[in-house]
């Protein structure tokens, strides 16, 4: 079982944003934004910090991904 952050990098790319940006921005950690490349879960209260930080939902942000490899 993995997630997909995919949608969180894009987001990055419009907003003209870097990952050092993010985390100054929203107080996270390079070891969380490691987590996150690797397609790791990161805690809710990560996600809910960067959902308020783009005035988004959680589903704008990361996709479930299966073991067989389909994103939900």
């Amino acid at each position: 079982m993995s997630y997909s952050y995919n949608k969180l990098w894009k987001l990055l790319i419009d907003k003209n944003m870097l990952k050092k940006d993010l985390m100054a921005q929203t107080k996270i950690t390079s070891s969380t934004i490691a987590k996150m490349g690797r397609g790791e879960a990161v805690s809710l209260e990560v996600l809910g910090r960067i959902c308020e930080k783009f005035d988004c939902n959680i589903g704008d942000l990361v996709d479930f991904v299966h073991d067989n490899g389909e994103k939900e």
